[in-house]
């Protein structure tokens, strides 16, 4: 098989495919076997009707073509390979010569990535947040904490915020007809939380084990979104809740410090480490979204308007889910867009996200970035944990559905922008250079020894 290239714009190239008729006589000999599997002949067993034979019944024609259309794919893909062209999206393939024992030719137009002039990362200055741990941040972190170990003490007074409760909750329209879908017994809840309706921290405050309360709110979700209906709250029982002390025993019974003062030390260093790595993120987005700024990307027909539309489906999906429409979701929203300004912004980001995604990949090819299995594992357990799937699970399914190929490409699009934003200048907002060569996974600062110390391991 031959397979030649020809550019018919800077985002689409047709493959002109020719295969000498011997090649093609594997796929022949298959067809007739499929189609004498397929037919009942006098005298012949099922399978083992002869070639002549079934060219007479069923025709040379039909063989071939059941040969060629089984063939066509593999030709395809072994032209991909041969030309080193990556398409986007499917092919539109024509057989342009097809006569029986002569050379077939086939040919296949398919976009592709165009090829991109990318800027000098090294001319790009981006500024990012600076890093500061508040005492509030500290006291925030504390607070969870004195809630995982916090204790409960049955009380026989009305409850008060901050209690641990269990309630019934029975709602019904306003003529008073119960909504099946709107009962529920035996919930626990933190009064002051404001984490179910609205309008039910002031209903049960001050309400005593068996008392009951009714108070009218807005349902926000489901197929009564936007309905009024009146809810009564019944009070089972009232715990009060205990916080233990920030002392040195606290330190010891919720890590592994003897003293207040470590822990908090140690909490300090966590929460730097955590704002380090939201650092980079943001360098990352800035540095990309100044490059994409600076491209002249072509955009091949049809590729933008695909993943719109991809786009418009998940969110219709989800605020479907929801009991929602797409103006009632944004009349919610603080920065009050319409749905035209919504639909600009939504066109111009899926442009960037495709502009970024071809820089990187051309990064990926233009560049040999090393990659280990160690890396590719942590990335998967990574999006695992996102998805919010058991790794097993996850790991399976991707295994499955041949997912791989796109989880190492996802790897390779990191490194390749990691390698972006460590060429370009990173200060934060009080002038402080970002060392960005340097920051592990864990957030903390790593040393060139630490580096040329694993190069050589």
């Amino acid at each position: 098989m031959k397979s030649s290239t020809e550019s018919l714009s800077p985002t689409r190239v047709k493959l002109t495919i020719e295969v000498p008729f011997e090649e093609f006589k594997p796929n022949l000999d298959k067809a007739y076997k499929t189609i004498g599997a397929q037919i009942q002949i006098p005298g012949f067993r099922k399978g083992k009707v002869p070639p002549g034979i079934i060219d007479q019944r069923v025709g040379r024609g039909a063989v071939l073509d059941e040969a060629l259309n089984s063939a066509l794919q593999g030709w395809y893909t072994q032209a991909l390979q041969e030309t080193k062209t990556t398409p986007l999206g499917q092919p539109e393939i024509d057989l342009t010569k097809f006569e029986d024992g002569e050379t077939i030719e086939v040919t296949a137009e398919v976009d592709v990535r165009p090829a991109l002039e990318l800027p000098d990362a090294s001319d790009i200055e981006v500024t990012v947040k600076d890093i500061e741990i508040s005492d509030e941040d500290v006291s925030e972190q504390f607070d969870q904490l004195r809630e995982r170990f916090a204790t409960f003490t049955d009380v026989d007074r009305p409850a008060a915020d901050g209690d641990s409760i269990t309630i019934d909750l029975s709602a019904a329209h306003k003529d008073g007809t119960l909504i099946d879908d709107a009962q529920a017994d035996g919930l626990p809840y933190v009064v002051g939380k404001a984490t179910m309706l609205d309008g039910l921290d002031e209903a049960v405050t001050g309400l005593s084990k068996g008392e009951s309360k009714t108070f009218s709110t807005t349902l926000l979700g489901g197929d009564l979104a936007g309905d009024e209906v009146d809810v009564t709250v019944t009070v089972q029982d009232v715990r009060q809740t205990d916080l233990p002390e920030l002392d040195d025993e606290f330190a010891q019974m919720a890590s592994d410090f003897d003293t207040m003062d470590e822990f908090r030390a140690d909490l300090v260093e966590r929460l730097t480490r955590g704002r380090r790595m939201e650092q980079a993120a943001e360098a990352r987005d800035l540095v990309l979204e100044q490059i994409v700024e600076k491209v002249d990307a072509p955009m091949p027909d049809g590729l933008a308007e695909t993943e719109l539309t991809n786009r418009r489906q998940q969110m219709d999906q989800q605020l479907a889910m929801a009991g929602l429409t797409l103006e009632d979701y944004l009349r919610d929203q603080e920065d009050g867009k319409t749905v035209e300004e919504f639909e600009s912004e939504l066109e111009n980001d899926v442009r960037n996200s495709i502009v970024a995604q071809f820089v990187l990949d051309q990064m990926v090819e233009e560049n040999e970035y090393d990659l280990d299995n160690d890396e590719l594992s942590q990335h998967i357990m990574r999006r695992a944990q996102q998805s919010g799937e058991d790794p097993n699970s996850y790991i399976q399914h991707i295994m499955e559905h041949n997912h791989v190929p796109e989880m190492i490409s996802e790897v390779l699009r990191g490194k390749a922008l990691a390698s972006l934003v460590e060429s370009a200048k990173v200060k934060d907002e009080s002038g402080n250079v970002i060392d960005l060569a340097n920051l592990r996974a864990d957030g903390t600062i790593g040393t060139d020894e630490d580096e040329d110390e694993t190069a050589s391991q």
